[in-house]
């Protein structure tokens, strides 16, 4: 039936199963009665039919699921790169690693992201008597963690993949299984050392990897409050308007405004207040850090709310101590208003704007006409209150960072393709032979070298061609090569040529490895 259908009516059975899904996907979050939902997924099922995209019986479509991908050499390289970059940083830092389930007990997650974010987590079919569920983010499972091992001190990182049952913008690095890089300090310290020390490791790390201009936007959780109070907000309506106002990075304030009042029930005169307040920055763009929170103090109403004064303290510790570990990056935003489901103080969010330009990238577009940004590429806060709802008895404040990896994968990705060839492999010398009949004296001085350490690969044949060799080295940016030949087996000698030169000199067997290691450190 596909064959017949236009594209518009293509593009209708597509919205029309999208919107079943959504509808389903609500259904079993609020658990309705289980015929509608088969009633749902059984229309769903007879839209995807019509729409002619199944396979014929006993065929199907070689492909990842939505939201995923593969990744060949090129792009492990380029992940194994940002990976022991991040890695490095975190070492550093003094922090120990640890790994938890790829799926926790379901009650362990729900309830801990807020309503959106838990109506995202992928539930698994219950397969042995246990509810479970895939784990969302890295922070809930390490909160589990400290309180069922009673551990109130530790500074931990925790490398993993996450599940998120959201809609995948491909080209922004926003997948359905993805890696997470999570950095956190538990435990009980002086006020901003802790915060001071992650935001230190993003600049550490964003500086690392040369992705370009990047900024990182600061605020805090009582500033927000003060705020909202003073525009005269309901405390019950802070999560939701927190929504709206964090959408003012790449929403004009007249839309995010006609959000707030004709969508969630504020009036023009609270807006008008808020306003003032979360655009303050944008209003006095050449202030510092240190001016900007003196002078948003000034604006009536915020000087005598006790909440506000208290966060504008505490943001002028961090600021004066990110000045210390030199951090130019860093500049308050009062107009950053994220994951405060369970943030409870300081809030950090770092972002490179200009991290595509140049690349085939920078112009797409994604799925709804937007620019192919990647937005945000590393986020945390203060969360004292996680742990306590596994725990009551347990009181572990927690800090710490998450870096968007995937996010950075894709930068580091793009940024390479508009550059040289990636090497894919770490080999340092190519064990060659210029003549018939040498296989075995190749093998042998391979193994040699693997022996020293040394990494090294020859040939899978008997007899291959010397230019083809060559030409191998120079496709796999191999920047050493060894040539070996009668004259050189009999005097204990080998050839050792620089790929790139093509400058060729003698170096006696006995020496070898230490030509080679020598040669590398200048090279590489």
């Amino acid at each position: 039936m596909s064959s017949t259908l236009s594209e518009a009516q293509r593009k209708t059975l597509q919205d029309e199963i999208k919107a079943l899904g959504d509808e389903i996907r609500a259904l079993k979050t609020d658990k309705a009665d289980p015929q509608l939902i088969k009633e749902r997924v059984a229309a769903m099922l007879q839209k995807k039919a019509a729409l002619g995209d199944e396979q014929p019986s006993g065929k199907f479509v070689l492909k990842t699921p939505k939201g995923t991908r593969d990744y060949g050499p090129a792009s492990m390289a380029v992940r194994e790169s940002v990976l022991k970059t991040v890695t490095a940083s975190f070492k550093k830092h003094g922090a120990e690693t640890i790994d938890t389930p790829v799926f926790e007990l379901r009650e362990v997650l729900m309830g801990k992201y807020g309503e959106e974010g838990g109506k995202l987590v992928y539930d698994l079919q219950d397969q042995g008597g246990e509810l479970l569920s895939m784990r969302y983010d890295l922070t809930v499972p390490f909160a589990r963690y400290l309180a069922m091992n009673k551990i109130t001190n530790i500074k931990r990182y925790h490398i993993a993949k996450v599940y998120r049952r959201d809609q995948p913008v491909m080209t922004r690095g926003r997948y359905r299984e993805f890696y997470q890089c999570d950095f956190d300090i538990a435990g009980q310290y002086d006020l901003m050392l802790p915060e001071a020390e992650c935001l230190k490791i993003v600049d550490e790390v964003l500086s690392g990897l040369e992705i370009g201009d990047f900024y990182v936007n600061l605020n805090h959780r009582l500033i927000l409050e003060g705020m909202f109070a003073v525009a005269g907000i309901p405390a019950d309506k802070f999560k939701t308007i927190c929504s709206s106002v964090d959408k003012l990075d790449k929403t004009p304030w007249a839309e995010v405004e006609e959000e707030m009042i004709k969508e969630k029930g504020l009036n023009s005169e609270q807006t008008t207040k808020l306003g003032a307040f979360v655009r303050f920055r944008e209003i006095n763009p050449t202030l510092s850090n240190s001016e900007l929170l003196s002078k948003i103090a000034e604006l009536e109403g915020l000087s005598n709310n006790d909440k506000f004064k208290k966060g504008v303290s505490e943001l002028q510790v961090l600021i004066e101590y990110c000045d210390i570990y030199g951090i130019k990056s860093v500049k308050f935003e009062p107009a950053l208003a994220r994951g405060l489901d369970y943030y409870t103080g300081a809030i950090y969010e770092a972002v490179a704007p200009k991290a595509l330009e140049g690349t085939a990238v920078e112009k797409a577009e994604d799925a709804e006409g937007q620019p192919a940004g990647v937005g945000s590429v590393a986020a945390g806060g203060r969360y004292d209150g996680l742990v306590g709802m596994f725990s009551p008895k347990a009181n572990v404040p927690c800090v710490g960072v998450s870096f968007g990896i995937e996010r950075l994968f894709a930068i580091k990705e793009a940024r390479q393709a508009a550059q040289s060839v990636l090497r894919t492999s770490e080999t340092e010398v190519f064990v060659a032979s210029a003549q018939k009949n040498l296989l075995k004296e190749r093998m042998k001085i391979c193994k040699e070298l693997w022996d020293d350490g040394i990494k090294a690969e020859f040939a899978y044949k008997a007899n291959p061609k010397l230019l083809t060799q060559l030409q191998y080295c120079e496709e796999r940016k191999i920047p050493l090569v060894i040539i070996i030949g009668e004259r050189e087996i009999q005097e204990k000698i080998v050839k050792l040529r620089n790929v790139a030169s093509r400058e060729e000199e003698d170096v006696p067997l006995s020496s070898l490895a230490n030509a080679i290691r020598e040669k590398i450190s200048k090279l590489l």
